[in-house]
């Protein structure tokens, strides 16, 4: 369901969660989604005119389609909200969502690349005297020094890195800012990244340089940027060529590295959050767990003590 073929209050509650939550394009998009399945499934009617049990029905056959958990959990909260929103506008005088119980879920840990992964993965790209090696080895140095989700590497401007910064400024979720670091490596691979691509500019046939993209990273693409998809099939490649096994590869896990092995060399968990943009710290406690299995393997494997006889 696009925006337009929502029902009228459907559509103000998606305009309301745009002005007043600042919610982006992506959350947007998700909310219609969640509230059109919704729609669908409660009868003639919709949302709006739906009974109790229509509700409760709706949402009991979400599992017997085979939808996970985590994905019932979102339909339920997008519905939940609409209730509360409905209430709010006087279109109800009841929220006949109130019983749905949030699906249990088990607690995914994050995947996550040891130092020695991380070192063999960057020596793999480093090795290809390749543009796009060069490329790679700014993308993955950057991800890892950083912190930064995928979407806010890939949309990284060149006015962000032109002075060779210590810090980026970053616009994450909800338009907030923050300051993620940059380190040594990242730096050195991002002013080589610089370099090739300014001699990737050919001049036209009037002798003058075409206009520059704004972008880091350009793509002849749709968004002028490279996507999260091109980025992820590249790392594979990677990854096959560092002796890693794809599955366990991605830009994301670039990141849960990046938590993971600050929290393995003693950050504070509240310098972690603030790092990785979280504004919740029960999201970045996850990475606390992963830490600690890691350190309770190393202790396993290495103390004299722990040993089997």
């Amino acid at each position: 369901m696009t925006v337009e073929a929502a029902s009228p209050q459907i559509e103000a509650f998606l305009e309301m969660m745009a002005v007043e939550r600042d919610a982006s394009p992506h959350t947007l998009s998700a909310y219609a989604r969640d509230l059109a399945d919704a729609e669908a499934g409660v009868g003639s009617g919709g949302l709006i005119a739906a009974e109790e049990m229509a509700v409760e029905a709706w949402f009991s056959g979400l599992a017997a389609r085979g939808l996970s958990a985590a994905t019932a959990a979102r339909r339920r909260s997008a519905v939940r909200q609409f209730y509360r929103f409905a209430l709010g506008e006087g279109w109800r005088g009841d929220d006949p969502s109130h019983r749905l119980d949030a699906p249990k879920q088990g607690r995914s840990l994050p995947k996550v690349l040891t130092r020695a992964e991380i070192e063999s993965l960057f020596a793999a790209v480093a090795a290809r005297d390749t543009a796009g090696a060069v490329r790679m080895l700014a993308l993955v140095e950057l991800a890892y020094a950083s912190g930064l989700r995928v979407s806010e590497l890939l949309a990284l401007k060149m006015e962000a890195v032109r002075r060779d910064p210590a810090w980026l400024v970053v616009r994450g979720k909800g338009g907030k800012e923050r300051l993620a670091p940059l380190n040594d490596a990242a730096r050195t691979a991002t002013k080589a990244w610089l370099a090739v691509r300014e001699a990737q500019r050919k001049p036209l046939p009037s002798g003058a340089l075409p206009p520059d993209s704004p972008w880091l990273f350009p793509s002849s693409g749709a968004t002028g940027h490279l996507t999260p998809r091109r980025f992820a099939q590249i790392l594979d490649q990677a990854a096959v060529e560092a002796g890693i096994d794809p599955a366990r590869v991605s830009p994301h896990v670039l990141r849960h590295a990046f938590a993971t092995h600050l929290l393995e060399g003693g950050a504070d968990l509240r310098v972690v959050q603030t790092l990785l943009g979280h504004a919740d710290i029960a999201t970045t406690q996850i990475y606390t767990h992963v830490a600690t299995d890691r350190l309770t393997q190393v202790v396993t494997q290495h103390h004299p003590l722990a040993k089997d006889e």
